[in-house]
């Protein structure tokens, strides 16, 4: 399938995860759980389903220099650099725009650069049947096996099962809700009809755009003015003039809440999105008493502690704790509870309206 491309966003900042996770060095620039960066890994896994050269990565100019030196083998021009951040809506739309302008039968999965998936190559399979069943038109989304009732992910209901791709089954999809609240999200497990939204989509190119221009025609209007000027000298400057007048929004928001012939193939391959410090706890490779380590200290002591996280380059010791977070940097100490580790946002948003930009 010489066609088949994939479009790795790698802009977020991922604020849940400070303070490891910065405005000049996010989470996906980070070893956070293997030895390499998470954007290494993302771009790992697809081998040797798709080479380099068809591999396109979207991200901000701050951020491009470094994913460059972390994934050498991928061609230059492949990175599609966004003037500044408008959210995932237009930077999909960039993407795909500059993609379909070098191969207009491009069929393209659009995955992400911070998520953590263990069955590699489980991955590839299900990625090589979406290339396929979105080839006859349709936009498949990658529906995450939900093991709790959630609130932090968006849901995915499926309906009739509509085909057999190499051994995956194929539902049409009944549609998205965005982040429930405790009381649906229980529901949602209960009928066992939903899947979290992996935020994980494949389309052809031409798919994509018919949606833009149903849904968002000023995006798209946009964006086929900067087609007619992609790998010439006019496009720098033709990109900047209509990124002002791009929305900030969401994919989900843009498109995919009322895309048309949408399907969903239910996939349990390891993943998460690895949204916060207590996400790590089930990717990690714990002890004996639920703990998890990474640093560069290989000898971290700890005495009856139990499902606490060390993030540390010190030697750091430990005793007597139970259920925290744990993390260490040049210059700033996290100590929390487990099960306030998403409140971290909140000390994101403190540092902001005190001035605290540095520690950002």
């Amino acid at each position: 399938m010489e066609h088949t491309y994939a479009l790795i966003m790698a802009g977020g900042g991922g604020t849940r995860l400070w303070p490891m996770s910065r405005n000049e060095t996010p989470k996906q620039l980070l070893p956070l759980i293997e030895e390499q960066s998470m954007f290494q890994v993302s771009v790992e896994r697809l081998s040797p389903l798709l080479p380099p050269e068809r591999i396109y990565v979207v991200t901000g100019a701050k951020y491009v220099d470094a994913l460059r030196e972390q994934t050498p083998e991928i061609p230059i021009e492949n990175f599609v650099i966004e003037p500044y951040g408008r959210d995932s809506g237009p930077a999909a739309a960039l993407g795909v725009t500059v993609i379909q302008k070098r191969d207009p039968k491009a069929i393209i999965a659009l995955l992400t650069a911070d998520h953590h998936i263990s069955n590699r190559e489980g991955f590839r399979g299900v990625l090589a049947a979406s290339f396929e069943a979105a080839e006859k038109g349709a936009i498949i989304t990658l529906g995450i096996s939900a093991t709790l009732p959630s609130t932090a992910f968006g849901y995915i209901r499926k309906g009739d099962q509509i085909g057999l791709v190499n051994g995956w089954k194929v539902y049409r999809s009944r549609g998205f809700t965005e982040k429930p609240n405790i009381e649906r999200a229980v529901a949602f497990i209960r009928s066992g009809e939903y899947s979290w939204n992996s935020g994980m989509f494949i389309w052809t190119a031409s798919r994509a755009f018919d949606e833009f221009e149903r849904q968002q025609p000023a995006m798209y209007s946009a964006m086929q003015r900067l087609a007619t000027a992609v790998d010439t000298p006019a496009y720098e400057t033709i990109l900047g003039e209509v990124w002002e007048t791009m929305p900030k929004i969401s994919l989900d928001y843009a498109v995919m809440e009322h895309a048309e012939n949408v399907s969903v193939i239910p996939i349990d391959i390891g993943w998460s999105d690895v949204g916060s410090w207590d996400a790590l706890f089930d990717v990690l490779n714990l002890d004996e008493s639920g703990n998890g380590f990474k640093g560069a200290s290989p000898d971290h002591l700890v005495v009856d502690t139990k499902n606490t996280l060390v993030y540390s380059d010190k030697l750091t010791v430990t005793i007597g704790l139970e259920d925290l977070v744990i993390v260490d940097t040049k210059d700033v100490l996290l100590v929390c509870h487990r099960d306030r580790a998403q409140d971290i946002k909140q000390i994101v948003n403190m540092l902001k309206d005190r001035n605290g930009e540095a520690y950002l």
